[in-house]
């Protein structure tokens, strides 16, 4: 398991007890715009999380509907989300962009393709951008700073693929 995957459900598990379907509605929901991480599945995480004594897992049971299970944190949790959420403020590693790659092989590919590819890239590139700039609208004078500030530098990074895929298609032949 990753750790931001770790750092994310324990975090989340910090604030109260949830469901794992609670859990996974959580992130895709409303994490998924500051992180970029989301979930198919919660239930093999929280199976690990649970193994390795971080999480507990109570049964609910009702006549009418399936069992459904409550996680919340053990002390033992509450020590790794503190570790964790210390240790991912010095944690660095070079952004990667998986255009790198492609570019990497350039010589193999048409140039006209290229161009078209790297346009298309450029047109999705801005309206994740515009969406991006429209959900920090929307969240001016009505979130905490520290949400505005993921905002704010998830649009920094995008200005500067734009700007970056921009000027690999005016240098192309």
């Amino acid at each position: 398991m990753k750790i931001e995957q770790e750092l994310i459900i324990l975090g989340l598990l910090k604030e109260k007890a949830r469901h794992g379907y609670e859990i996974k509605k959580q992130i895709n929901d409303s994490l998924i715009f500051f992180t970029g991480l989301g979930y198919e599945s919660i239930y093999y995480s929280l199976c690990y999380l649970e193994k390795q004594g971080l999480v507990k897992k109570i049964v609910t049971s009702s006549k009418s509907r399936p069992d459904k299970y409550v996680y919340s944190l053990t002390d033992k949790g509450k020590d790794r989300f503190g570790a964790l959420l210390n240790r991912s403020f010095l944690h660095v590693q070079r952004p990667y962009f998986g255009i790198d790659i492609s570019l990497f092989f350039l010589p193999y590919l048409k140039q006209e393709n290229v161009k078209n590819k790297l346009k298309i890239r450029l047109k999705i590139l801005k309206k994740i951008e515009k969406d991006l700039f429209k959900l920090y609208s929307g969240f001016k004078n009505k979130k905490p700073a520290h949400l505005l500030a993921i905002l704010e530098h998830n649009l920094d990074l995008m200005k500067a693929e734009i700007g970056f895929v921009s000027r690999i298609i005016t240098t192309l032949p």
